[in-house]
């Protein structure tokens, strides 16, 4: 059994596309408080003290305090969130509606100027193997990794994972 937990609420993403561009800290209370829950969850279903994160603070920093407590932590670029290109960090509402509507149109294969499209996205994270039971990541990423069946459409696409919250599956 694999468990990923999504990283706390980073600070300035409201009303933002925040992808893997966009490197926002979080609350470091915020960070101790999902590592402490990660290594309970560890501890109760005797699981190894290893866990593997985004490189993205978010995400990072709950690695870096289970380190500290003795977990063998690794960071793995294939966990980033998905590249949004020159619409990452930018506000919603200042990307343009003839923009956002190629992207629906096309949701899975539209690839952001310079960035990736949902179409890769969903391949790297099925590609992903675990090297371990624990990470941390991005709300994109865990809904791409889970995601099984016809390509998405914008519809379909499910609500991102609370902050700080878990999925666990199967490999």
């Amino acid at each position: 059994m694999f468990t990923i937990w999504r990283h706390p609420r980073p600070v300035g993403a409201e009303g933002r596309c925040i992808g893997n561009r966009t490197d926002l800290p979080i609350n470091p209370r915020k960070a101790k408080r999902l590592a402490h829950r990660i290594r309970a969850h560890a501890r109760r279903h005797g699981l190894p003290r290893e866990v593997v994160t985004s490189p993205l603070a978010r995400a990072a920093s709950v690695g870096r305090w289970l380190k500290r407590w003795g977990f063998l932590w690794r960071v793995d670029p294939s966990l980033a969130e998905m590249d949004f290109g020159r619409w990452d960090g930018q506000l919603w509402s200042a990307i343009s509606a003839v923009e956002f509507e190629r992207w629906t149109r096309d949701f899975c294969g539209f690839e952001f100027d310079g960035g990736e499209s949902l179409n890769a996205l969903l391949l790297r994270a099925a590609a992903w193997q675990p090297p371990c039971a624990l990470a941390v990541g991005h709300g994109g990423w865990i809904n791409a990794w889970a995601w099984r069946g016809d390509p998405p459409t914008p519809a379909g696409w499910p609500k991102a994972l609370a902050y700080a919250a878990s999925r666990s599956g199967d490999f």
